[in-house]
């Protein structure tokens, strides 16, 4: 309803994971170069792991969106409270294979067999598991066995793991020592900083239709308020504007102010005392550039590298090992 008083044709700041207003902060351009670059380079397990409403399940629906383009099959497990059998059996279902009535040891040859055809064609399959904060110590040791499945040049299968924090700890664990030795990339989202979120502000109001009035909508001193408000989460930030949008149009106001956020951080209780997260130092952010960089030129390898490149016919059956 606000749209036409604001000039935008779309609205900016829904909190659904949509790829078209992906923002590529620093953070997040790491974390999807690292998801894409672990799944081209049969890097065998990646993780990634951020505080709620970082943005893990958007840059998971864009890494999903860049396998469907490069031809790559995945295994998509939204829901990780399920038992081994269940799991299993989804995973069958979601790269195509028939499910229905299997025992623990067909479902783990069918997937073997399939993996390894795949291979041999020079293709690469993927298995991505959202809230794997979740799964239960059982299931977790099931994924660390389905990296047995493999060659002698490399793993048959990739696994992305994306979660909260509560992952991180888990897989500090003791008894997962065994999971955590086979993790071949690991990123941790962390919040937005003033610099990040005014550039995320603008750009997703860019993407809305806004031009040059996108500073005017959302000045400087508001884009403070919002991130003190939201402490450099994303989705906090995008409900704070979202509703201030709304807010400022029912008053006619064509700029945000401060007071109309606080007024909606109020209502949202997100008006408590809050403390700052200090901001990285110049040398990290100088290392995390060079990080990039340099897996971006690595993705290029792998993208530009032919089919055959990895010598997968080398080998004709899955080797296992403990």
């Amino acid at each position: 309803m606000y749209r036409k008083f604001y000039g935008l044709t779309r609205n900016p700041f829904q909190v659904t994971p949509d790829p078209f207003f992906f923002v590529p902060t620093e953070r997040h351009n790491e974390a999807l170069a690292t998801l894409t670059y672990g799944v081209l380079g049969r890097k065998g397990f990646v993780v990634v792991t951020g505080e709620v409403g970082t943005g893990k399940t958007l840059l998971l629906r864009c890494l999903l969106d860049a396998l469907t383009k490069n031809q790559i099959a995945f295994a998509f497990a939204y829901n990780p409270t399920l038992s081994v059998q269940d799991f299993l059996a989804h995973v069958l279902s979601d790269l195509g294979l028939p499910s229905a009535a299997r025992t623990k040891g067909e479902t783990l040859a069918l997937l073997n067999s399939y993996l390894m055809a795949r291979s041999r064609r020079g293709a690469t399959t993927a298995l991505i598991v959202d809230e794997a904060q979740l799964l239960s110590w059982e299931l977790l040791e099931e994924i660390r066995l389905l990296t047995n499945l493999e060659t002698s040049q490399h793993k048959l299968l990739q696994i992305v793991l994306v979660g909260q924090p509560e992952l991180d700890r888990r897989l500090d664990s003791q008894e997962l020592r065994q999971l955590k030795q086979r993790i071949g990339l690991r990123c941790h989202l962390e919040p937005l900083g003033l610099e990040e979120l005014r550039s995320y502000i603008h750009r997703r109001l860019e993407l809305a239709g806004a031009n040059s009035h996108r500073t005017i909508i959302f000045p400087e001193t508001t884009i403070e308020a919002i991130h003190r408000f939201s402490q450099g989460i994303p989705r906090l930030a995008n409900t704070l504007c979202e509703n201030s949008l709304v807010a400022g149009y029912g008053q006619q106001a064509k700029n945000i102010t401060p007071e109309i956020v606080q007024g909606v951080a109020a209502d949202l209780r997100l008006n408590h005392a809050v403390t700052e997260s200090p901001a990285p130092s110049a040398s990290k952010i100088e290392q995390r550039k060079k990080i990039l960089m340099e897996l971006y030129r690595l993705i290029e390898e792998f993208a530009k590298s032919p089919r055959g490149a990895f010598d997968e016919t080398k080998s004709e059956s899955g080797v296992k090992t403990k």
